[in-house]
């Protein structure tokens, strides 16, 4: 092969495929490894606050109730799966009555119980714990449960009565009363498991949440500087009012049903951007840094940040964000020729004490506003999760738009136009904002609703309106 036509190397593309893999397998682990680190932590907890003795103990719950005895459901044990049960009871506010509390079978409890007014455990609600109690009424007063001989296991006195019972095979039932038989309890339980596995079990999760944080981690941030790094960034001001360009063109024709089912057709898209966003909160954190010691956005960084804001907005356009188009969006973070876009110029330099402050407290004017575009979304980041259909769980001013866009076209097969640059409108905003408490630009966004398929300064702009508030 002669030198002229040996390829030249250098003008291959490079190939970012195995630095995108990075980012999504580091952004699964990372995803993974936070909820079993919550796991891990709460569990070392409860090892750590309610044990004793080798037993895992629940929050106290406190008990009331004008009944003569408190007791529990049948409990039916097969088999010994639990080596010892403890149980421990406190009575009164101050645990200064005498309380008496016992297992004995169900059928002999029911028995010396049978006419008495009982309160029987229905579930633990509240925060402190706070037992329900089933109310089952009587007349018959009852006996002094320290003369009954049935019990397998009981104590009884004032303060803390505390019985270890190691579990039998059958029916048993746990009754909590006055010493004396009489109604009117007021009392705290706390139950116990012999739990010796608690403390290997706990720092086992601990220890492998620690090491899938770091691996997912360690992908993620190799990823995210590997695909962005040697990408040519915009660094020229941009014509608009904000260095945010924002696109979006409307496809003649759109189908009058197909919006019924996007919602289905979008859901890979969904699991996709759910990954991809771990690794947006990954870059933005790093980025907080860099620009807090350097003044400057991470090159490397910036090529991502800029593409999943790009990815979002075609999954929003095509979905219930604006409807705008009919065209699937492509599963690629690079610029392609879809009718929707977000460009963000590269700043040279941001200011190192304003990173303290901007992406929260001098954003909230503009978050509360974003918020009322999106109801329950508070934030440009609610807007990217709830892509605007419904954020937040709850109507929003854009969801009932592009609604009543929906329905014309459903009717009429036809999109108004002034209702989508209105709809557009509100998505530019969102979107700048997004890109302001992002950490990527400096410039306050302005108090403006800029309508249109194109910014309005653009050189080849439609007329569009321009709201000022």
């Amino acid at each position: 092969m002669s030198e002229a036509t040996q390829p030249i190397e250098s003008a291959r593309p490079p190939r970012r495929g195995g630095w995108l893999a990075m980012i999504v397998i580091g952004g699964i682990i990372t995803a993974l490894a936070g909820p079993q680190l919550v796991a891990s932590a709460a569990l070392a907890t409860i090892v750590a606050v309610g044990s004793s003795d080798g037993f895992v103990a629940a929050p106290t719950a406190r008990i009331s109730t004008s009944s003569s005895a408190i007791i529990t459901p049948p409990i039916d044990i097969e088999g010994n799966a639990i080596p010892e049960i403890r149980f421990a009871v406190t009575a009164g506010r101050d645990g200064d009555d005498p309380v008496f509390v016992g297992i004995g079978p169900s059928d002999a409890v029911a028995e010396y119980l049978d006419g008495v007014a009982v309160a029987e455990l229905d579930g633990l609600r509240g925060n402190p714990p706070r037992i329900q109690l089933d109310e089952i009424s009587g007349t018959t007063l009852a006996e002094s449960p320290d003369a009954q001989s049935f019990w397998v296991a009981s104590e009884s006195g004032a303060g803390a009565q505390t019985i270890t019972w190691v579990l039998e095979p059958g029916d048993w039932t746990l009754v909590i009363m006055n010493a004396d038989g009489s109604p009117d309890i007021e009392t705290s339980l706390r139950i116990g498991v012999e739990a010796p596995w608690a403390a290997p079990v706990a720092a086992a999760f601990a220890i492998s949440s620690a090491v899938m944080l770091l691996i997912g981690l360690a992908l993620l941030v190799s990823g995210l500087f590997g695909w962005g790094r040697g990408r040519s960034l915009d660094t020229s001001p941009m014509t608009g009012p904000y260095p945010v360009a924002v696109t979006g063109h409307l496809d003649p024709g759109l189908s009058r049903w197909l919006w019924l089912v996007k919602w289905i057709l979008v859901i890979p898209h969904y699991l996709v951007l759910s990954v991809l966003w771990v690794g947006f909160g990954a870059a933005t954190f790093i980025a907080f840094f860099g620009i807090l010691f350097t003044g400057r956005y991470p090159r490397a960084l910036f090529p991502f940040t800029t593409a999943v804001l790009r990815y979002t907005w075609r999954v929003a356009f095509y979905a219930y964000s604006a409807l705008g188009t009919d065209r699937y969006p492509p599963f690629s973070l690079e610029r392609t020729d879809y009718p929707a876009d977000v460009e963000v110029a590269y700043p040279e330099r941001l200011n190192n004490g304003l990173v303290l402050v901007k992406g929260w407290l001098l954003a909230i004017p503009h978050l509360a506003i974003v918020g009322i575009f999106l109801s329950g979304a508070s934030s440009a980041a609610g807007w990217m999760g709830g892509h605007g259909w419904s954020a937040g769980g709850s109507a929003s001013l854009l969801s009932l738009l592009v609604l009543v866009a929906a329905v014309i076209l459903l009717f009429t097969g036809a999109y108004r136009r002034p209702l989508f640059d209105l709809i557009l409108g509100l998505n530019r905003w969102a979107l700048r904002v997004a890109a302001y408490v992002s950490l990527m630009r400096d410039e306050y966004p302005p108090f403006r609703l800029d309508q249109g398929p194109i910014e309005p300064a653009s050189p080849d702009a439609e007329p569009s309106a321009l709201v000022e508030i």
